[in-house]
């Protein structure tokens, strides 16, 4: 593995020999973040038959990460639902994206630990020694010991989770402006992107769910809970494959005792 230097190559996982593919899964990364780091999202998500293409860190190059995307969204073999998903600023960038028609036949949006702008954040950066930056930044990027073990390969630069998000992306990702169904997952424990501060831009969608991910912190998709994450995904998933209202599928029932 080599240090988060510069743009990557997109990396992809197929549906399971034998299957017919579901849909495709475009993910887009955090800041500092290598498509690598996604490897165990993308097979799980992968092994229900969706395809999934994980691009290149668009703080590094957004020319270089538009450009992927838009080669998968484009392929000739691409299977819908088309999905755009995005973690930390990659949630910025997708839905920047969508809203400004760059990407204008995505059908739906799925975006984890949607950062807000700072004033609204509180004031996150690690400070001391290295070493102590270091593990304050693991600590608010995942509770998962196996994705910490990961992020300590080098798929992601230190210190890039406290760095300002590029400027105009918080305006560029308007919720107000995208018209297909928006997922948002984002950790209740989230230190960097207060659950309690992003439920407002959620609220700005014309088509929005917010699910809190309990015991979670800012990457809401590679914390402990991940297996949870990746099957509220799946859920999301197949109830646009049936249409874009998102019409439930499983039903909770209420059962009063007495009342049946």
């Amino acid at each position: 593995m080599t240090a988060a230097t510069g743009a990557a190559e997109a990396v992809s996982w197929s549906e399971p020999a034998g299957l017919a593919p579901r849909g495709t899964l475009i993910v887009i990364p955090g800041r500092g973040e290598q498509p690598g780091l996604y490897e165990r999202f993308g097979r799980r998500i992968a092994a229900d038959a969706y395809r999934v293409h994980v691009v290149a860190d668009p703080v590094v190059s957004q020319d270089v990460t538009t450009s992927q995307v838009t080669a998968f969204a484009a392929a000739p073999d691409l299977v819908r639902p088309l999905v755009l998903a995005g973690s930390d600023t990659g949630a910025l960038f997708a839905a920047g994206l969508v809203a400004s028609g760059q990407v204008a036949d995505a059908d739906a949006l799925v975006l984890a630990g949607l950062p807000v702008p700072a004033e609204q954040a509180p004031g996150a950066g690690a400070g001391g020694s290295p070493d102590a930056a270091w593990e304050e930044e693991l600590q608010d990027r995942s509770t998962c010991p196996t994705h910490r073990g990961r992020l300590a390969e080098l798929l992601v630069r230190r210190g890039a989770l406290y760095d300002p998000v590029p400027d105009g992306w918080h305006e560029g990702a308007d919720l107000a402006k995208v018209t297909p169904p928006v997922l948002g997952l984002h950790g209740a424990d989230d230190q960097i992107s207060p659950l309690s501060a992003v439920r407002a831009r959620y609220a700005a969608a014309p088509r929005a769910e917010l699910v809190s991910i309990a015991g979670s912190t800012h990457d809401a998709l590679n914390n402990a809970t991940h297996r949870t994450a990746a099957a509220t995904v799946i859920l999301f998933l197949e109830r646009l494959r049936l249409g874009p209202d998102l019409a439930p599928i499983a039903v909770t029932e209420t059962l009063e005792p007495g009342k049946l």
